[in-house]
């Protein structure tokens, strides 16, 4: 067993926990987050919506199943991950289990971190660290380690986006229907979804002027941070819906067309993140009357339903806090939910989205307007 140094984990209100480091020995700052998830850890860290944050692992046992090869699907998007890198500044877990075992398991949890330069804490008492944060809301941390101090980072002051957003444009597929996809940080699992069904998907970045393309369907990605920084993104998405053509967002998706459409967000006090949250259509149909679905979150801004404009509608709302987890125009094909359909780790009960949105393009083509 290998023996770790002693390391400390400091919030901005001053308290301090102590625990041991492992992975990347070296301090890192950022938001502290918590993840409720009982699996998926490769595919979280991997996940860019969490760029620049620390985040808790609240399942007390990290690291049993090691990490994943690097195997590629058809379209050579690795099949155990979300992106090409980690994305946290750091990772806190209770017990890291240094002895990994499964049949596709290609290193260590640490080895992984290690390869990344990712610091870890363990030994600390999650428990008590997520209670704080469901009290007190999210704040800023750092991971000390060898004493070597370092300053808080608050990555919502910066445009997280432009960070893990691609730099060049890509076309994946050669099917019937030509879809843009925005890559504020999109996930693997989101190419892989609209991938399965006959398109050609051109993937560009974060600030690209879309509108200049020609396609019959827009899709906004997931990503990080606070969505007013995207302010470039808003804009290309109002000229977008003057067109009206198919939209579908997901996640901050969700929050960048409220905003082009004249809503408000706001951060939340500790922000979804999970494989469990219960949200409740709105749809009042025979199909879908009170129907609930138990969905996977990242995100930790949301839209605030008040402010939506009279064009507009709530799709989807969470049953725990009654927040807003999804949109649609009442008459034009344009919609988006603030969870994860496509959700690596399960659960699956929202995927069929993609088949609607794909359907509003199949329709739109059809009569040619909405």
């Amino acid at each position: 067993m290998k023996s770790h140094k002693k390391a400390k984990l400091v919030l901005e209100d001053g308290s301090v926990y102590d625990g041991y480091s492992f992975g990347y020995s070296e301090s890192s700052a950022g938001e502290v987050v918590f993840n409720t998830g009982m699996a998926g850890y490769p595919q979280s860290l991997t996940d860019p919506s969490y760029a620049g944050q620390i985040l808790i692992f609240t399942y007390p046992l990290i690291g049993n199943y090691g990490v994943g090869s690097k195997k590629q699907d058809e379209n050579l998007l690795p099949l155990n991950f979300e992106s090409d890198k980690i994305h946290v500044k750091g990772v806190i877990v209770s017990e890291y289990c240094q002895e990994h075992n499964h049949w596709d398991s290609e290193s260590s949890f640490e080895e992984w971190l290690i390869k990344n330069k990712i610091p870890g804490i363990h030994g600390i008492d999650t428990r008590a660290l997520t209670i704080k944060i469901r009290e007190k809301g999210v704040m800023l941390g750092k991971i000390i380690v060898d004493d070597k101090e370092i300053e808080f980072y608050n990555p919502n002051h910066e445009n997280q986006v432009k960070s893990v957003s691609r730099k060049d444009v890509k076309i994946i597929g050669n099917g019937k229907y030509k879809i843009i996809a925005v890559d504020c940080g999109m996930k693997y699992n989101q190419v892989r979804c609209l991938l399965k069904h006959d398109v050609t998907l051109k993937i560009v970045p974060w600030d690209y002027d879309f509108n200049k393309e020609e396609y019959e369907g827009l899709f906004l990605s997931n990503g990080p941070g606070d969505p007013i920084q995207c302010q470039v993104t808003i804009d290309n998405i109002k000229k977008a819906m003057e067109l009206k053509k198919p939209i579908f967002g997901i996640c901050l998706g969700n929050q960048l067309l409220a905003l082009a459409a004249g809503a408000k967000t706001y951060k939340l006090k500790y922000g979804h993140r999970s494989q469990n949250q219960p949200c409740v259509i709105t749809l009042n149909t025979e199909n879908h009357e009170k129907k609930g679905f138990i969905t996977s979150q990242n995100h930790g801004f949301a839209v605030d339903k008040k402010t939506l404009p009279k064009e507009w509608e709530e799709l989807f709302y969470n049953a725990n806090d009654n927040t807003n987890e999804g949109i649609k125009h009442k008459t034009l094909p344009f919609f988006s939910v603030q969870f994860h359909p496509e959700g690596f780790c399960g659960p699956k009960d929202t995927g069929y989205l993609f088949e609607e949105f794909i359907k509003m393009i199949k329709m739109s083509k059809i009569n040619n307007s909405y």
